[in-house]
């Protein structure tokens, strides 16, 4: 009798986690729009601390008291923070921003499809992790959604993909997301979601600091204008404290391997916003990826009901 109220309330949360699947992804997208929006007037490291400054003062009044109580367990694990930190605000951060200021969006979009592969692998090599066949079948519809749009809908595109410096850093920070969605789960915390964003936040807002110095000394300060306050604000409430909070809470009751699978949405939540906001039309691979993704996403994530 005892176990049904837990039982319930885990599937609640996971059917919860479900839908925010698919809404996690369009908060993402936001932060590939914003960097390339604001590549000419603020600095890539001055973005990524301003952005996870935010987050930490956004968060702190809500879960100071919890961190207080969680004292003792930051002392004892403040290395792994910093390892988060530096991973998923540090490396993935401010890694996105410098990569996105010189590489195309065909080579972004297709770069970050491989992440979910990453972390399955991570996940598999370093704890035995397993996907079903089923699975396996649905991430495989997935990616290959992707690759249709990201290549739009011609195969003869991937012979004509040049990488730069920029490819090469979008490659590093997918890799340092897929190693920070893996340890994420796999690493107890007793603190709840938003006190360990919070101290994840800040760890990587320290980590930044001698990049941080280093570009205000080669390159200045960014202009403290109204199109910058905005941007940050976004920057903080939408992929920072929304985006990242959803991920953490996903990850926590789906697993990362599927978590990770979310990723694969992103060129068709770009697609989608390109259109919303700059007037472009969808066209035929869009549809075609789309009802690859959207399936692939349901095998891949879904299990079935057991009796």
């Amino acid at each position: 009798m005892a176990s049904t109220p837990l039982g319930s309330a885990d599937s609640r949360a996971q059917r919860i986690a479900h839908v925010l699947l698919f809404v996690t992804p369009a908060l993402f997208t936001a932060n590939m729009v914003l960097a390339r929006a604001t590549a000419d007037f603020i600095p890539p490291v001055a973005l990524a601390e301003l952005r996870w400054l935010g987050v930490v003062l956004v968060l702190l009044p809500f879960c100071g008291r919890e961190l207080w109580r969680g004292r003792a367990a930051l002392r004892r694990d403040w290395a792994r923070y910093a390892l988060l930190g530096l991973l998923g605000m540090g490396i993935c951060g401010a890694g996105v921003y410098y990569g996105a200021a010189s590489t195309t969006a065909t080579n972004i979009g297709l770069i970050y499809a491989v992440s979910p592969v990453i972390i399955i692998l991570l996940s598999r090599a370093m704890f035995g992790d397993r996907l079903s066949p089923r699975q396996g079948l649905g991430a495989a519809l997935a990616l290959t959604g992707v690759l249709v749009i990201v290549l739009r809908g011609d195969p003869a595109a991937l012979l004509a993909l040049r990488f730069s410096t920029g490819d090469l850093m979008i490659l590093a920070a997918a890799v340092s997301w897929a190693l920070y969605t893996v340890l994420l789960k796999r690493w107890p915390d007793p603190l709840g979601v938003k006190a360990r964003l919070t101290v994840i936040a800040l760890a990587g807002v320290l980590v930044l600091l001698p990049l941080l110095g280093w570009e205000l000394a080669s390159r200045g300060p960014p202009a403290f204008d109204l199109r910058t306050i905005a941007a940050v604000l976004t920057l903080v409430l939408v992929p920072g404290v929304g985006a990242y909070a959803t991920y953490g809470y996903i990850t926590e009751h789906l697993g990362p391997s599927r978590t990770g699978l979310l990723l694969y949405l992103s060129p068709v939540y770009t697609a989608v916003m390109a259109w919303l906001l700059l007037g472009e039309a969808f066209a035929l691979y869009h549809w075609l990826g789309a009802a690859l993704v959207l399936p692939g996403l349901f095998l891949a994530t879904h299990k079935p009901e057991t009796t």
